[in-house]
């Protein structure tokens, strides 16, 4: 439910800090008080579009928290989790918005999306107003009500997700196996295109970097023989290198029988001659060695290329080509020899289908003996609000085998909410008949038929009350108190006897404070209740005022 709802710099308000009790809330106040602000803030909150023109004149940035209590094992918290974002039974989420068009939505801390936010908050609160399309207006909703309604045929929707789901991984394993006769030639066609093509490049591991190799010697022969030959000359020319280790040597052996020390050097010096003359020895049989063949290197060059565009086709070396060329031969044998295999998938599928389609048929059974239950409850609850010749049926279209729908997880049935308020008048399409009034009443009805179904723990109402008067207020207001024993009710609403029910009593006013009017919104006390309840019914403050103010409150049981 709906703990906390705080609003700086909307509208009229400055600020305003609203603790709601966990049943029935009721907003009143006079007209143009600033009573639907209170609901705009709860909306844009909840995730609706963000306006420019709801940030208070001269403020900079509008900024709403709503603080919401849940079950922390309930569906609510497992989709806050879902986010990677903790919840331990509590949900707290702000949102801001400034004038640059610039805003932030935090929820538990975390930023989202109002995408991401309008997942959590749809869950939490159902918002409902008179000039607003009503929920049940949608015949995919209709539907979703009677499964609410209907906890019977969960086993066999619970075994029909389990057959779509295998249906599905049945169908997906045909698919890998081509498909049907043409759609697999043409696929085998294809893989037999890239074996060949990756069989005539000859493809060798380790050879694609070996030919870079080989490439960029031949690339800088000119230099290599330049550097090699200068080398060459600096050690074997006379008076080189190797002159004149050869002659060091020969200075230091005279004296290296005299001390081990004198030794040491000796011995170094000639490891130093026979190591530099071996590398002047190898540096001239390299150079010998190396010479530029263009044709060998066009050679190189056209398989470096070719070896690229296999690996750009196949894999990102030659080792992921050749694994490449082992799974496509796999490919080709097994749809080579699936044509039989196919066939029995198909069969399988064709199996699926008919127990699919004996589930159908067993939920609709199921569906229409609760919807007949439903619609007698909501017809005995819509003449209790005055709608005394009401009708309300709900229509199953018709589906055989050939025309039943076996890939969705609800079944074959589609559902209409038809409805007639007058008689004689014949049963019409919900959307297509109710009028405002009427349409306040019947989601009333519905209302009090799923409370504690549907998961939603508070319902806003935003004057749905209006042009009901007399002894249909009354019921209107005791619906109220039935719906609110299970799920929070946030009302805005004129109703004296609405008023009176309220667990809650918020008096929403203006005033003038520095020159500026705001909007303030106050709890009231159950004296100031009494008050507010006589100014709806239009009487004079009186004592008698007063007590009929009493008799109102006293008539509801809460």
């Amino acid at each position: 439910m709906l703990c906390r709802l705080s609003i700086k710099n909307v509208a009229l308000i400055d600020s305003a800090d609203i603790t709601f009790d966990g049943r029935l809330n009721v907003l009143s106040g006079e007209t143009g008080a600033g009573k639907s602000v209170i609901l705009d803030s709860i909306n844009f909150v909840l995730g609706s579009k963000a306006d420019k023109s709801m940030i208070r004149y001269g403020e900079n940035e509008a900024v709403v928290r709503a603080e919401f209590s849940v079950d922390p094992s309930g569906p609510v918290a497992k989709a806050v989790e879902e986010l990677d974002i903790e919840c331990d039974g509590q949900i707290i989420i702000t949102r801001r918005y400034s004038l640059d068009g610039r805003g932030s939505i935090k929820l538990n801390g975390n930023a989202v999306t109002a995408g991401m936010l309008k997942g959590i908050t749809s869950k939490l609160v159902d918002v409902h107003g008179q000039s607003e399309h009503f929920y049940l207006l949608s015949e995919t909703n209709q539907l979703k009500v009677i499964d609410g309604l209907c906890s019977e045929a969960r086993p066999e929707r619970d075994k029909l997700a389990e057959l779509i789901a295998s249906k599905k991984r049945t169908a997906d394993r045909i698919a890998r196996l081509g498909g049907d006769d043409r759609q697999r030639a043409a696929q085998m066609d294809f893989i037999d295109y890239q074996i060949k093509e990756i069989e005539s490049a000859a493809v060798v591991p380790g050879e694609y970097d070996e030919l870079i190799a080989k490439r960029n010697i031949i690339n800088n022969t000119e230099k290599i023989l330049t550097s090699l030959g200068s080398a060459a000359s600096l050690l074997n020319s006379d008076g080189g290198c190797v002159d004149l280790i050869s002659s060091a040597c020969r200075a230091v052996a005279s004296v290296s029988a005299l001390s081990p020390e004198y030794e040491k050097i000796y011995s170094r010096l000639e490891n130093l001659y026979t190591e530099a003359d071996d590398i002047a020895s190898s540096i001239t049989d390299l150079a010998d060695e190396l010479s530029f063949n263009e044709r060998e290197a066009e050679i190189i060059s056209e398989r470096i290329e070719l070896l690229r565009g296999i690996m750009k086709k196949y894999g990102a070396d030659e080792q992921s080509v050749l694994d490449f060329l082992h799974e496509a031969k796999q490919k080709y044998e097994e749809l080579a020899g699936s044509a039989e295999l196919i066939e029995s998938l198909n069969a399988e599928l064709e199996k699926t289908d008919d127990e699919i389609y004996r589930l159908c048929v067993k939920i609709s059974e199921k569906r229409k003996k609760c919807a007949v239950k439903f619609e007698k409850a909501v017809v005995e609850q819509l003449k209790s609000l005055n709608i005394p010749e009401a009708r309300f049926v709900v229509e199953f279209a018709r589906f055989d085998r050939q025309t039943a729908n076996l890939n969705s997880l609800n079944g074959s049935d589609e559902v209409k909410f038809m409805f007639s308020a007058n008689k004689g008048e014949p049963l019409k399409p919900l959307n297509k008949v109710i009028s405002g009034g009427e349409m306040s009443r019947f989601m009333l009805a519905i209302k009090t038929q799923l409370k504690g179904i549907n998961g939603i723990s508070t319902y806003i109402f935003d004057e749905i009350d209006a042009g009901i008067s007399g002894m249909t207020a009354r019921t209107v207001a005791q619906k109220f108190i039935d719906i609110s024993r299970d799920t929070q009710i946030i009302a805005v609403s004129h109703l004296p006897q609405v008023c009176a029910a309220s667990h809650a009593q918020f008096l929403i006013y203006k005033t003038e404070e520095s020159g500026k009017t705001v909007t303030r919104v106050k709890m009231l006390n159950d004296e100031e209740k009494l008050d507010e309840l006589v100014r709806l019914t239009g009487s004079v403050s009186s004592a008698a005022a007063l007590e009929h103010a009493k008799q109102l409150i006293a008539q509801f049981d809460k």
